[in-house]
C-alpha cells in the first residue's frame, strides 16, 4: 500500500473521501486543507502523496473509489486495528471485556459528521443534553445534513385529529428537547397514530450513521437513562456498504411517503 495511505486510520481515510465528494478537499490538496480534516496525520506527507497521484493521472474520480476502497478494507480488518464491529455498553461492566460508553460513542460520532447525520430513535427525553453535540456540530458545518426518524404516539384515549399531535410533537421537540440553532429535518410514521390500538405501529428502531461510512444500531433510547445508566448493548459497525444501505433505508421510506414530515411551524 502507499506509504502515507498506510499511516492514515479508517476514519481519516473516509474523512478525505467526504470531503473529496462534497468538494471541499482541493485537489491536489494542500497540507492545511489535510490538516483539518486529519489533525493527527502527517498533513504534509499526505498532501505530497495525493498531489503525486494526480501528476501522475489520477483523476479526483478514481482518487475518491481509491480512499473509499482502502477505508472499507480497514473497516472489515484489512489494516491496523480494522474491525467490523465494535461493543457499545451501558450498564455495569463484566470482568475482562472490553467496551465503550454508549454516550461516550453517540457524542463522539455527533462530533465527526462531516456531511450527513441519520438518526432514528423511539423515545426522547432530556434531548438538549444528548442531543447538543450534534446541535453543536450543526452550527459549526452549516452543510451538514440531519435527518431524524422519530416515533409520534398516540395515547389510547387520545382522541385528537393525526395533525394536532404532530403539531403538539413538534412544539414539544423544538422547545423541550432540542438545544436550540437550526433544526434537523425529521421525520415519522404515519401508522404510530391510528385509531385503535391493534391497528398502530412503533417507529422502534434506534440506530445513528454518519456520513454513510459508519454506523451505530443500539438498543438505547436517547433517554438520558438509557444513554448512561441501563444496560444497554449496541455494536459499532464501521462499514460503508452497511452504513449505506441503512440509511439509504430510511430515505427511501421518506421519499415513497411511507415516513412523513414534521412541519415546524
Amino acid at each position: 500500500m502507499i506509504e502515507w495511505m498506510q499511516s492514515l486510520s479508517g476514519d481519516e481515510l473516509k474523512a478525505l473521501a467526504v470531503a473529496l465528494r462534497s468538494g471541499r478537499l482541493p485537489v491536489p490538496p494542500t497540507g492545511l486543507a489535510v490538516s483539518r480534516l486529519c489533525p493527527g496525520c502527517d498533513h504534509a506527507a499526505v498532501a505530497q502523496g495525493i498531489a503525486r497521484l494526480v501528476s501522475d493521472g489520477m483523476s479526483s474520480a478514481h482518487l475518491l473509489v481509491l480512499l473509499d476502497a482502502v477505508a472499507e478494507q480497514r473497516a472489515i480488518g484489512g489494516g491496523p486495528g480494522g474491525e467490523s464491529a465494535e461493543l457499545v455498553w451501558t450498564g455495569p461492566e463484566a470482568s475482562g471485556t472490553a467496551s465503550r460508553d454508549t454516550a461516550v460513542v453517540v457524542r463522539e460520532l455527533f462530533m465527526s459528521a462531516m456531511a450527513e447525520v441519520v438518526v432514528a430513535g423511539y423515545a426522547v427525553y432530556q434531548g438538549r443534553s444528548v442531543f447538543a453535540a450534534l446541535a453543536e456540530r450543526m452550527a459549526a458545518n452549516p452543510n451538514l445534513k440531519v435527518r431524524m426518524f422519530l416515533d409520534i404516539s398516540r395515547h389510547p384515549t387520545d382522541t385528537s385529529l393525526d395533525s394536532e399531535l404532530v403539531l403538539r410533537f413538534a412544539h414539544r421537540f423544538r422547545t423541550d428537547q432540542w438545544p436550540g440553532g437550526r433544526l434537523p429535518e425529521i421525520f415519522y410514521d404515519p401508522r404510530s397514530l391510528r385509531a385503535g390500538t391493534g391497528k398502530r405501529a412503533s417507529l422502534h428502531a434506534k440506530c445513528v450513521v454518519i456520513d454513510r461510512a459508519v454506523a451505530f444500531v443500539s438498543s438505547a433510547n436517547f433517554t438520558e437513562a438509557a444513554q448512561e445508566r441501563n444496560i444497554e448493548v449496541g455494536a459499532l459497525i464501521r462499514s460503508p456498504r452497511f452504513a449505506e444501505q441503512l440509511a439509504g433505508h430510511f430515505e427511501y421510506l421518506a421519499e415513497e411517503g411511507a415516513l412523513k414530515h414534521v412541519l415546524f411551524g
